[in-house]
């Protein structure tokens, strides 16, 4: 049922660990999903907290999910949006955004903790340059539906007969999954490619037990039974979707079909011709 384990490399920015899971060197995407980061859990001390200064992107969606923590998100577009656990702040880059994610002040009055994760879907190519954009939904505005031993809430895309009003580019499904202790779900083969990443407990995937951060690439085209330990409440992300319609290339912040078009972008961004973010005069440099 497994075709790949992915055990995520580690990465310090600032003293908060970063779990990269995507892009790996055996496997580039699931489904649209061409990056994956898990973060935390872990505890700002008072007066400290995240600071991702402006930074652009193009060619993507990002999605940010928390189940710990507050971060606020500020953009070309003028949205300054706090994201809290259990909602969706989807951001289209399409031909290009810029957008910063920083711990509100509030929070840093006092000790404040951080869990997540970070995700980009790559547009398909003929949506590759569409306007970029921003929603936010409340954790209330998502489907959920619950069975004996687990929920779901349905992040974005379509999953056993539900949808969420998260507009998409592409056919895909991104879902938190919350398994009891010793609690079961079977993950239908209704899409092409399909990922299960364990971000909290222990969950046993297809016969294989996945520890904290580790993903699990599945074979298409059959039923998955994933089982919590019985010793704890799992927490599980779902999802995957249609494959690609063609390779794509990342370099930094950017994601395209295209060298040329990810060479402009670099231009861009070094010439400061992407929009700023208003009243956030930092940025973060085009890297050598």
């Amino acid at each position: 049922m497994i075709d790949l384990i992915i055990r995520p490399r580690e990465h310090d920015i600032g003293g908060l660990i970063v779990r990269r899971v995507l892009p790996f060197r055996e496997r580039r995407s699931v489904g649209p999903f061409v990056f994956f980061d898990h973060f935390g859990p872990a505890v700002f001390p008072a007066g400290e907290g995240l600071d991702v200064r402006p930074h652009p992107h193009i060619g993507l969606a990002t999605i940010t999910y928390l189940y710990d923590g507050v971060i606020q998100h500020r953009d070309s577009l003028g949205n300054d949006q706090p994201i809290r656990p259990g909602e969706v702040n989807w951001m289209t880059a399409g031909r290009g955004i810029v957008h910063s994610e920083r711990t509100p002040e509030d929070e840093r009055a006092r000790d404040s903790g951080i869990f997540g994760l970070q995700a980009w879907a790559a547009l398909p190519v003929a949506e590759a340059e569409a306007e970029p954009s921003f929603v936010h939904f409340p954790a209330s505005d998502l489907p959920e539906w619950a069975a004996d031993g687990f929920r779901i809430r349905l992040i974005a895309g379509k999953l056993l007969g539900h949808e969420s009003p998260v507009k998409t580019f592409s056919e895909l499904f991104y879902a938190d999954l919350r398994l009891a202790p010793g609690g079961s779900f079977v993950l239908p083969p209704d899409h092409a490619e399909r990922a299960v990443h364990n971000a909290e407990g222990r969950v046993t995937v297809g016969g294989e037990t996945l520890t904290q951060g580790e993903m699990a690439v599945l074979r298409p085209g059959s039923d998955t039974p994933l089982e919590a330990d019985p010793g704890g409440e799992a927490k599980v992300i779902l999802l995957g979707g249609a494959a690609l319609d063609g390779a794509r290339t990342i370099w930094w912040n950017f994601v395209s079909h295209s060298a040329e078009r990810i060479q402009q972008a670099k231009d861009d961004w070094k010439n400061g011709r992407f929009a700023p973010v208003p009243g956030d005069a930092e940025f973060i440099p085009l890297p050598d």
